[in-house]
Formats: C-alpha cells, sequence, structure tokens
C-alpha cells in the first residue's frame, strides 16, 4: 500500500481529491491543511489533518494540491524532507514548466491534470450532468506527464492519478511542454478570453432589448450547434449565411496575429508569471 502526503488538502483542488481518496483502500492517505477554513472542510469530510512534519517522512507520494504562485515556494522547503524514491505529483503544468520545482535527482516529478467532461458528453443520471468539473460523478479523460524519473514510475503515478480524477476513461500520455500547450495556451489564454468576449456579446444582446430568457435560449443551443458543426461532431455544414458572417467578422473581432498568444514564447512567458518566477 502506497502512502499519499496530500498537500492543501481543504483547498478548492484538494478537497475534491481528498473527496476520491478518503474510502479508497488502495493507498493511505495523509491530509495536510494549515489554513482554519482548510481544517473546517476536512473536518466536515470526515478525515483527519496530519501535520506536514508528521506526514512527509512516510509518504511514497505527495500530491501537490497547492495554488501554482506558491508552488516554488513550498516545494523548496518541501522536497529535503522527502525521502529518495518519493514521487511529487504536480495537478498543473506550470510550475514544471517554469522551471521553479527544486533540481533533487532521486525524486519523481509526474504532473497531471484533468480534462473535465466533455461538453459531448453521455452522461444520464442528473447528478453526473450537473458535474461540471468532474472527479464526482461525471466521467472524464486526463493527461499525465512524466517530468523527471525513471519510467517504472509512470505507471505507479499514472494509477494515482485515475485515483484522484475518478471516474476516468481516459489516461493520455503527452510531454508536460505539451500540457502547457493545453494550459494555459489553449484552454485558458485563447479559449477563456474567447468565452468572456461570448459573454460580453450576450450582454450586449440583452442591454439592446432581447429578452433574457429567450437570448439565453437561443445562445446555448446554437453554441451547441456551433460546436458540434465545427468540430465535426454533427453532420452537416454549417450555412452559407453563417459562413459569410463569419468572412466578414473574424478580421474585425480578431487581430490577424492573435496565434502568436499560443507560441511557446508566450506560453512560457505565461506561466512564468503565473508561477511567480517572472519578476
Amino acid at each position: 500500500m502506497l502512502t499519499i502526503a496530500l498537500m492543501g488538502a481543504g483547498g478548492k483542488a484538494g478537497y475534491r481529491v481528498a473527496s476520491n481518496l478518503k474510502n479508497n483502500s488502495n493507498y493511505k492517505t495523509y491530509y495536510v491543511e494549515i489554513s482554519d477554513s482548510g481544517h473546517e472542510r476536512l473536518a466536515k469530510l470526515g478525515v483527519p489533518v496530519t501535520p506536514e512534519d508528521k506526514a512527509l517522512p512516510y509518504a511514497d507520494a505527495v500530491i501537490l494540491a497547492v495554488p501554482d504562485i506558491r508552488v516554488g515556494a513550498i516545494c523548496q522547503a518541501l522536497i529535503p524532507k522527502l525521502k529518495s524514491g518519493t514521487m511529487v505529483i504536480s495537478l498543473d503544468p506550470a510550475a514544471a514548466y517554469a522551471g521553479v520545482l527544486p533540481e533533487r535527482p532521486d525524486i519523481t516529478y509526474f504532473v497531471t491534470h484533468p480534462c473535465h467532461p466533455s461538453v459531448f458528453h453521455d452522461e444520464t443520471d442528473p447528478e453526473a450532468r450537473m458535474d461540471w468539473f468532474g472527479g464526482v460523478k461525471a466521467k472524464q479523460s486526463i493527461v499525465c506527464a512524466l517530468h523527471r524519473g525513471p519510467e517504472s514510475d509512470y505507471a505507479r503515478c499514472e494509477e494515482i492519478a485515475r485515483a484522484i480524477w475518478a471516474p476516468v476513461t481516459k489516461s493520455h500520455r503527452i510531454t508536460v511542454e505539451q500540457m502547457a500547450i493545453l494550459e494555459p495556451g489553449l484552454t485558458e489564454t485563447l479559449a477563456t478570453t474567447t468565452l468572456a468576449i461570448l459573454r460580453e456579446g450576450l450582454d450586449e444582446a440583452i442591454r439592446m432589448g432581447v429578452p433574457k430568457e429567450a437570448a439565453l435560449d437561443f445562445f446555448f443551443g446554437h453554441i451547441r450547434t456551433g460546436l458540434a458543426i465545427s468540430f465535426g461532431v454533427a453532420d452537416f455544414p454549417i450555412s452559407a449565411g453563417a459562413k459569410l458572417a463569419v468572412e466578414r467578422a473574424k478580421p474585425r473581432i480578431f487581430r490577424r496575429d492573435w496565434k502568436k498568444v499560443m507560441s511557446i514564447a508566450s506560453i512560457k512567458r505565461s506561466v512564468r508569471e503565473i508561477t511567480g518566477a517572472l519578476k
């Protein structure tokens, strides 16, 4: 049985991970949390809090469920306390890609992140349909990367990743750089920014007099159809009118060089900003 130390167990990400590890008999888990609010959440979950110095020396794996901006400082203090061969699992690629993880050749660094339940899901259970992040009821895929360490540790870390993000359908093995291209590059820098503009557009339509409920129903329905058409899920083409609208509006809405935000240089700068490595 592997022993896990879950750092930041009472935080937003840590609580979701703790909820999945709580009843998993494959692992002995120490829940490490320093905040009072985190202690309260873990008490409601029914798991005890263990001090860092009592958990780390025994850990076979350490899960970093802590904010990106604090990962570097936390690891500087944490890594020297670990026994040789410990697997350190990060839940986001930023720290690894920004180079803020301390060098120590006798430990493993592994990165995993959930894909979250797909918009094209097949869930029928009401609770699963309302599980927006995954890791509770809804099925999701995950991505994993071995940042540093022996190949033999990949399977052990991936097994832990499947446990903390369960229920998992597919586990995709990629590199840390590829994970950073996906996030923050594709999903945060590009997609979330685009979604913010879509929300502003919806608000503008309502401000112009369209009844809110009508606007919401029309907007969400057309987004679903548009996604299905654009990504080849639906077996019919975009209308001629929609094509013309896109051709006319795209250069007015987006800069011609917008793809620069997804360049490797831009992504490297972004992760250094996220982790506080860029002063």
